[in-house]
């Protein structure tokens, strides 16, 4: 078993292009490689003109995903992260594909944000090739388009584009040929999508300019091998490859030194993408970047753990909670009354964690990371619970829950942030409208604790509180108790208990019990 002292970290990044696997591990602010795994996948290529993934592009997903399994045989679930981009952001059908990623892989995958893959597509570039100077960062992907402007360690400002290499060469290269009238729509194409972003990326705003991951890297080692640049990208570079293309006719007849096979049939709508960059945003050199999103998956993983086992860690996600309380005004006496007792109220049921997403055996070591994060996440839905109550008091938590699903959330997954949307709309109210996640045991202890510090706390003030305690005598209910008569729970609180064990007993999915309270006399 790999432990975290010793042992490497991996990053897994299902993108719209290519599947990659990255083993490394940080040391002293270094980063090391210890083992690199890549399959061209074309997943962005599978989507049909409904929006679903198409049988033989998950397959061709699914195959590469056991390939990596195989590899990580061995580390703990705390150690891998599997990240999803652009093709799954789009697939209506993701969740089918993600329940048989993460079958296969033995893993969770996690659905990013466009604005977090350009978070951590600078985190590995600034990581693996530091500067002081204000920087540039552009990834082009098989369907989408990151910019970044950063200095040092910090991205300043990210953005997501909607148009990639895979998706602008199907739409007008799609056929194979290339001729000038193709490249000009491609381009006006690509025009559009950045246009709203040309004074946020003006030259005046950074120094030096890099590209990072697959287009860039493929162009810069045409233009090596062809002795046209040093390796650098610029607009006559790109003018020259763009000609070569419209030359040759049609992809199956390009020839270029350097290119890769796998890589000619995307590079059309690449170079349109290179081209209209420069056009639009004034570069006139373009560098290769030696970081990349998985190494910056590796380094922001290391940060995680490292946080979680310090009292004072730097993982983003706390600072992003505090700042989305601060943004919308949250009460954070409340928020910290809360979460004291919900997290109190977790921590005495224990769970276990004992299942992975792939419903295998965890490791007892692997079990406790897993807790750990459960624990944590149910303390984010408590610092964050009432952040809707800044739109409205009514109904507060449907819009807590809606801005949580759809705030930008740096450091946090798309589907972690489903995960603190759907607990933060199990806090009050009927259990029906979050029946189906109760039929996952976690979901539902989180949910419950979350409920109970809510309703315990419903007074909103300090004033010393009953001790609570809950225990799981079996899987299908949980017994809450507290001290004999005299430090008891006031009616009004027995009240609201008398009502949360009727919703959970109507649910059908776990029963709350009460001790018997004696009649008043």
């Amino acid at each position: 078993m790999v432990t975290l002292d010793s042992g490497p970290l991996s990053a897994i990044d299902i993108g719209s292009n290519s599947f990659r696997l990255e083993i490394g591990q940080l040391r002293h602010g270094r980063y090391r490689r210890i083992d690199y795994l890549k399959d061209v996948v074309r997943l962005g290529a599978g989507l049909d003109d409904a929006g679903r993934l198409t049988e033989s592009a998950v397959q061709r997903g699914l195959d590469s995903l056991q390939r990596f399994a195989a590899r990580l045989h061995g580390f703990a679930p705390s150690y891998v992260r599997a990240v999803a981009t652009q093709t799954l952001r789009e697939a209506s059908n993701r969740n089918a594909f993600l329940a048989r990623a993460e079958q296969v892989l033995g893993y969770p995958v996690e659905i990013i944000s466009g604005r977090e893959e350009a978070r951590l597509i600078y985190v590995g570039v600034a990581t693996l090739q530091p500067s002081p100077k204000a920087r540039l960062v552009i990834d082009i992907g098989g369907r989408s388009t990151e910019m970044i402007l950063g200095q040092g360690a910090t991205p300043n400002k990210t953005e997501s584009f909607a148009v990639g290499s895979v998706s602008l060469s199907m739409r007008y290269f799609g056929d194979g040929r290339l001729d000038a009238a193709a490249f000009r729509a491609a381009q006006i194409a690509a025009g559009a999508e950045f246009e709203e972003a040309l004074a946020t990326f003006a030259p005046p705003h950074w120094q030096e300019a890099m590209g990072s991951s697959g287009t860039v890297g493929a162009v810069s080692e045409v233009l090596l091998a062809a002795g046209i640049t040093d390796g650098g990208i610029t607009s006559q570079a790109l003018a020259w490859m763009i000609e070569r293309c419209i030359a040759a006719g049609h992809v199956d007849l390009l020839q270029l030194p350097g290119l890769r096979a796998d890589r000619r049939a995307v590079l059309p709508g690449g170079l349109a993408i290179l081209y209209t960059l420069f056009a639009h945003f004034g570069i006139r050199t373009l560098w290769p970047a030696k970081g990349a999103l998985r190494q910056g998956i590796v380094i922001d993983l290391r940060e995680r753990l490292d946080a979680a086992r310090r009292a004072r860690g730097v993982d983003l996600r706390d600072a992003t909670a505090r700042q989305l309380q601060a943004r919308f005004a949250v009460d954070t006496a409340q928020a910290g009354r809360v979460s004291q007792r919900a997290l109190d109220l977790f921590d005495q049921l224990a769970p276990s964690g004992a299942v992975s997403a792939a419903g295998k055996k965890r490791d007892p070591g692997d079990a406790v990371g897993a807790q750990r994060e459960q624990r944590r996440e149910l303390a984010w839905a408590c610092d964050l619970h009432e952040v809707g109550m800044s739109l409205s008091h009514h109904d507060h938590h449907r819009h807590s829950a809606y801005m949580l699903a759809h705030v930008e959330a740096p450091g946090f997954s798309q589907s972690q942030q489903r995960r603190l949307s759907d607990l933060v709309l199990a806090q009050r109210g009927g259990l029906r409208k979050i029946d189906a996640l109760l039929g996952q045991p976690v979901f539902a202890l989180q949910a419950l604790c979350l409920r109970l510090a809510v309703l315990i706390c419903h007074a909103r003030d300090d004033s010393p509180s009953t001790a609570l305690m809950l225990s799981q005598p079996d899987g299908a209910s949980v017994s809450l108790s507290w001290p004999p008569a005299g430090d008891g729970l006031n009616p009004r609180t027995l009240h609201l208990l008398g009502d949360e064990a009727q919703a959970w007993l109507r649910s059908g999915r776990l029963r709350l019990q009460l001790p018997e309270v004696p009649a008043e006399s």
